[in-house]
Order: C-alpha cells, then structure tokens, then sequence
C-alpha cells in the first residue's frame, strides 16, 4: 500500500482530530483499526487523546486509551491530557487518565500543578 501524498494526509489528521473533539469513539477506532497511527499529531502537537480529554468526551478517551494512546504524549506547548482535562474541570476524564497511568508530574504546568491551581488535587489522590 502507497502512502498517501502529504495533502491528504494532513486533511486525515484534521478530520480525526475533529472527530476526537467531538468525541466520536466509533470513529476515531475505525480510523486507528484501519491504520492511522493512535498518536498521530497535528502541527500544535496535539494527538486525538489530548483532544479527547480536554474536551471532556471519556468515551473517547477511554476508547484510544484501549487501542494504545500513550497518555503522556504532550503537545507542542509541552502540555500532557491530564493536565488539560483538568484545567478544563473534566474530572472524570481526570480520574479515567490517572487510572490509566498518567504521569501527575509530566508536562508544563505538570498535572499536580494544575490541579493545586484550581483546587483539584483530591483527583489526583
């Protein structure tokens, strides 16, 4: 199988990430299954994971978690999905990172930081 040309393959990693934003788990698997690379990134850095988890959809999350998402793979701003999702209140999302093996002390703000920021510790306990 031939690699598709750079063009298309950036508009597959705009299209997957936009399906993690949204949360679609069905999807995002039928992407991975068929190929694409569970940490793929975008020019920021960002994988489908931290996409996921910042925007609080855990069945995404929990999802690429099963298919291999490295849950520490920070983005270009050095930032990990733990640390997003609690900056964005998702706490479950929080809770289903940590269960899965989360560096609390990877990234800039780190995980631990940010949950002392906004009050949020007790989730990472």
């Amino acid at each position: 199988m031939e690699p598709l040309p750079e063009e298309q393959t950036r508009a597959v990693v705009e299209m997957a990430m936009e399906l993690a934003r949204q949360g679609r788990a069905d999807e995002l698997e039928e992407l991975v299954t068929r190929g694409l690379p569970v940490d793929v990134q975008d020019e920021q850095g960002n994988t489908m994971l931290m996409l996921a988890a910042y925007h609080g959809r855990l069945e995404a999350v929990e999802r690429l978690v099963a298919l291999g998402a490295d849950v520490d793979l920070r983005n270009a701003r050095d930032q990990s999905p733990i640390a997003g999702a609690l900056f964005k209140g998702e706490d479950e999302v929080v809770v289903a990172l940590r269960e899965a093996g989360a560096d609390l002390d990877a990234g800039t703000p780190s995980a631990r930081a940010t949950a002392a920021m906004f009050g949020r510790a007790h989730l990472l306990e």
